[in-house]
């Protein structure tokens, strides 16, 4: 089996019924919402949002302690101006602009939000990855 893989993301957030509104708002659709988690199906792995509270207890782990992890999630696209349209969708849902879409020092196109939670996600055009018609990395 690869081992370069991951099957399932799990962010912590402060309010699942929030995290929630905020993903369907930008279009996505959940596989299944219990009460304490939420998983959304992404072509062969799962993102799933967890209440603080849950992952506290199920880790052993503070509370306080979940929010120190530093990390970006990104969507590529296939131009700048989906990368733009997605921006503007994540900020009308909620979302706070952390840097507007822009040219890079790379050569791409990228931009940054912080979801209702304040995990970073990157919205991004690589003219160098090509993707798929699903969006997947080829």
């Amino acid at each position: 089996m690869n081992v370069n893989r991951v099957t399932l993301i799990t962010l912590g957030v402060e309010d699942l019924a929030r995290a929630c509104a905020y993903y369907d708002a930008i279009g996505w659709v959940p596989e299944a919402v219990l009460p304490e988690v939420a998983f959304y199906a992404m072509n062969g792995m799962k993102l799933g949002f967890f209440s603080l509270e849950g992952l506290a207890k199920e880790t052993g782990r503070d509370k306080a302690d979940l929010k120190t992890g530093a990390m970006t999630l990104a969507q590529n696209f296939a131009s700048e101006a989906e990368v733009d349209a997605a921006f503007d969708r994540a900020l009308q849902a909620g979302a706070s602009a952390v840097t507007r879409p822009t040219k890079t020092d790379w050569g791409g196109y990228s931009g940054y939000v912080a979801d209702p939670d304040g995990h970073l996600w990157e919205f991004a055009f690589n003219p160098f990855w090509e993707l798929d018609q699903d969006g997947q990395l080829k």
